[in-house]
């Protein structure tokens, strides 16, 4: 075998965001605890958005609060957090539940557009945006993960240069590399755990691009500066057109080992569906593993536990779902 690869499962967060019936928090704990009994390495468990801009969110608190009891040794929680008042609910979580989580998650995009729509801001304000959080995360020991959305292709933009793309990672690595974030007050590492999570957002990827987008990162100068973190590139895959394993792959060969997957392939980019047909989401973390597995590598899961986790999260959005037609019809 040619090594470990490490596996984060979002479907918590990002598998069920865009859903549009609220599934129960006890469901979602149910989730959380299957799939981190699996032996995935991280699980992003859900987001301190807004309830009204993401109502499926909104129970974030509460969520966690379930997850307190039964998080598994070994095992990272992460959450995303938009901003500093985002952060203000990650903190009042460890506040009473010490080191529930271990990592709080930021995002940015490399096209404008996207960065507009989906976070009314521009990149350069979303950067803005990080600066207090950066110092908050370092002050409380937190990982962090810093998302770039868009790495190939934009629903709006559409094909993105690599290049655009690593412009943005020497920004993000820019900022968790000054010394009030990446130090602390001793001179030692906080930040020992910071990643760069490049996302495809709309499943465009394929082997090439995918090689030419890691080409383009990993030739930055920053890149070097920033290898004393533990594996610090990540890539966030959509399946959307089938072709999720074959990046997988590529992105093995140049030396990624931390992917994220989302059970069941739970999820999925609004913007990359059409009328009448949902898009594929992510990468099903199942078809991630075995993707790792059939390159020679090997991953710490549990296949027969994923699966169980996948039928779980397939019930219960199969349930939701239903209870909102049901709604639906009743309000028709």
């Amino acid at each position: 075998m040619l090594g470990l690869v490490r596996i984060t499962d979002v479907s918590p967060r990002d598998g069920l965001q865009n859903e549009s019936g609220i599934i129960p928090t006890a469901d979602k704990a149910e989730l959380v605890r299957l799939v981190a009994a699996s032996g995935v390495d991280e699980v992003e468990v859900t987001s301190f958005v807004s309830p009204r801009w993401v109502p499926q969110l909104g129970d974030a608190a509460d969520l966690l609060a379930a997850c307190a009891a039964a998080k598994p040794p070994g095992v990272c929680y992460s959450v995303l957090v938009p901003n500093d008042k985002g952060m203000d609910g990650a903190v009042a979580v460890n506040a009473v539940h010490a080191g529930l989580i271990d990592k709080i998650s930021l995002f940015t995009a490399a096209s404008e557009t996207f960065s507009r729509k989906n976070t009314n801001a521009t990149i350069d304000e979303t950067l803005d945006r990080f600066r207090p959080v950066l110092k908050r995360a370092a002050a409380g020991g937190l990982a962090v993960r810093l998302y770039v959305s868009c790495a190939i292709a934009c629903p709006f933009e559409g094909n993105i240069a690599p290049d655009r793309v690593a412009d943005v990672v020497r920004r993000l690595l820019s900022l968790a590399a000054h010394e009030d974030y990446a130090r602390d007050a001793n001179g030692g590492r906080t930040f020992a755990n910071v990643e760069i999570d490049l996302g495809d957002t709309i499943g465009a990827g394929t082997e090439a691009s995918t090689r030419r987008l890691l080409e383009a990162v990993q030739s930055l100068d920053a890149w070097a500066a920033f290898s004393w973190c533990d594996r610090p590139l990540v890539l966030h895959l959509h399946d959307t057109f089938g072709r999720a394993a074959e990046c997988v792959r590529a992105a093995l060969q140049m030396g990624v080992r931390s992917f994220d997957g989302s059970v069941a392939g739970l999820g999925g980019c609004p913007y990359a569906s059409t009328p009448g047909h949902r898009a594929p989401g992510n990468i099903a973390t199942e078809t991630l593993v075995r993707a790792v597995i059939d390159a020679g590598f090997t991953t710490r899961v549990d296949p027969a536990r994923l699966a169980a986790a996948a039928a779980f999260a397939r019930d219960a959005v199969a349930r939701s779902r239903a209870a909102q037609a049901d709604r639906d019809r009743a309000r028709a």
